[in-house]
C-alpha cells in the first residue's frame, strides 16, 4: 500500500525541503561574512565593477546575493505553513509581529555588535535582520488578503519599484525619510556621536515575503511532490526565461546595463552584475528563479548533506547569531596574535583561503546548530520558535 499525501513522512519530507534549502543559503552566507570579515580590504561595490574586480571575487559575491531573497522568500512561505496547519487555519498576525519586532531589536543590539565589536558604533547599520523584521511585521498585517491580491500585490511592488527610482525629496523632510527607509539606501543620521544608514531599503523585501506567503500552497499537504516539483520547475524557469529577455536586451528591471568586455568572462560578469541595495527586478528573477529551481532538485535528494543543511536550517536565528559571533571572537583572536595587516584588523590574500576558511567552520558551527536544533523540537519553552 502506499503512503497517503498527510502520512508522518510525507509531511517531513514536504517540510525538510524548505529547511533543507533554508541551511544551504546560509552556509553559502557563510563564504561571504567570512569575505567581510578577512577580505575586507577588497571591497565590491553594488554593483560590483565588473570590468576590474577579481572573478573568483566576483562570482564568490554573486553566488550569496541569492541568501538574502531565498531567506525572506522562505520566511513567507513557512507564515503560510504556520497559518494553515493540520488542526486548520489561524491568524500568524501575532506570531509574524512579535517576530518581526524582535529580529529588529536582535539587529540593533547584537547584530550590530557582532559585526562592530562595540555596542557604540560610529554607525549603525541597518541591515537584512532588520529589514527581515519589518518585511514579517508588514505580513502580519497583508497575509490575511486574498492570494489573488498578494500575488499581485508582490508582483506589482518587485517590479514597479524602477518605476520610482527617480523621487527625490529634500534631506531632513518626512518624504526623504520614507524614501531612505523604503527605497533609497542611504541615513537616516547622517551626523552626530552614532550615525544610522539603511542599507536595506524595506519595500521591494515586502514583495519577496508576499511572493513567499503566496507560494505557501505549494507545500499543502494535498499537493504531490511530483506537482510542486513542476510548479516549481515551471515557475523557477520562467523567471529565468524573463531575466533573459529583459537582460539580454537592457530593456528594464535593472539601473545598470550590461556591456562587452574584453574577455567572455568579463562580458558574463557584467551580464550577471545586479543591484542589490534595493534588490532589482533583474537581481530577483535572477536568485529567486536560481532558487526555485534548487527547491524542485531538493525534493528527490537525500543524503549526508542535505540532512546538514536541513539542520542548520531547522534553527536559522541561532546559527546566524552564533556563526556571526565565532566570526568575531575568531578575528579578535588572529590580529590578537598574528597582528593587524590591513588596517586594524589581520586580512588573508587571496580568495581561495576565504573559502577554505569557511569550510573549516561549518563543522564547527555543526555541532551546536544540531544541539540547538534538537532542543527545539522537544521544547515546550514559547521562546525558541522565534530561533
Amino acid at each position: 500500500m502506499t503512503a497517503s499525501l498527510t502520512s508522518p513522512a510525507i509531511l517531513r519530507t514536504r517540510i525538510a525541503v524548505i529547511d533543507v534549502m533554508r541551511g544551504l543559503v546560509m552556509l553559502i552566507m557563510l563564504f561571504d561574512h567570512v569575505r567581510e570579515t578577512f577580505f575586507l580590504h577588497h571591497q565590491v561595490g553594488d554593483p560590483m565593477d565588473a570590468a576590474h574586480v577579481d572573478p573568483a571575487l566576483f562570482f564568490t559575491r554573486l553566488a550569496a546575493h541569492v541568501c538574502a531573497p531565498m531567506f525572506v522568500f522562505l520566511t513567507g512561505l513557512s507564515a503560510w505553513l504556520y497559518a494553515h496547519p493540520a488542526a486548520g487555519p489561524r491568524s500568524a498576525s501575532g506570531f509574524l509581529f512579535k517576530r518581526g519586532l524582535l529580529l529588529v531589536v536582535l539587529e540593533l543590539v547584537f547584530v550590530n555588535f557582532a559585526w562592530m565589536g562595540t555596542f557604540t558604533p560610529a554607525i549603525l547599520y541597518l541591515q537584512v535582520i532588520w529589514v527581515i523584521g519589518l518585511a514579517m511585521m508588514a505580513l502580519a498585517v497583508l497575509h490575511k488578503l486574498p492570494l489573488k491580491v498578494l500575488a499581485v500585490l508582490g508582483v506589482a511592488i518587485i517590479a514597479g519599484q524602477h518605476l520610482l527610482t527617480d523621487l527625490r525629496a529634500q534631506e531632513g523632510s518626512f518624504a526623504y525619510y520614507v524614501l531612505t527607509v523604503l527605497l533609497q539606501r542611504g541615513y537616516l543620521v547622517a551626523d552626530g556621536a552614532m550615525k544610522i544608514k539603511v542599507s536595506y531599503p524595506l519595500l521591494p523585501w515586502i514583495g519577496v515575503i508576499v511572493l513567499g506567503y503566496v507560494a505557501g500552497p505549494l507545500y499543502a499537504r494535498s499537493r504531490s511532490p511530483e506537482e510542486r516539483r513542476r510548479l516549481l520547475l515551471a515557475l523557477g524557469g520562467g523567471g529565468l526565461l524573463l531575466l533573459a529577455v529583459l537582460r539580454g536586451f537592457n530593456l528594464y528591471g535593472e539601473t545598470l546595463p550590461w556591456l562587452a568586455g574584453d574577455t567572455a568572462v568579463r562580458t558574463a560578469m557584467s551580464v550577471l552584475n545586479f543591484t542589490k541595495y534595493p534588490p532589482s527586478l533583474d537581481f530577483l528573477l535572477f536568485t529567486l528563479g536560481l532558487g526555485l529551481l534548487g527547491m524542485a532538485w531538493l525534493e528527490n535528494v537525500d543524503n549526508w548533506f542535505t540532512r546538514a543543511c536541513a539542520t542548520f536550517g531547522g534553527a536559522p536565528m541561532f546559527y546566524y547569531l552564533l556563526h556571526l559571533y565565532l566570526l568575531l571572537a575568531i578575528r579578535i583572536a588572529v590580529t590578537a596574535v598574528l597582528g593587524a595587516n590591513y588596517g586594524d584588523r589581520y586580512g588573508v590574500e587571496h580568495v581561495w583561503q576565504v573559502w577554505l576558511i569557511a569550510l573549516a567552520l561549518m563543522p564547527v558551527l555543526y555541532y551546536p546548530c544540531r544541539a540547538f536544533a534538537n532542543y527545539k523540537r522537544t521544547s515546550k519553552q514559547a521562546w525558541v520558535r522565534y530561533f
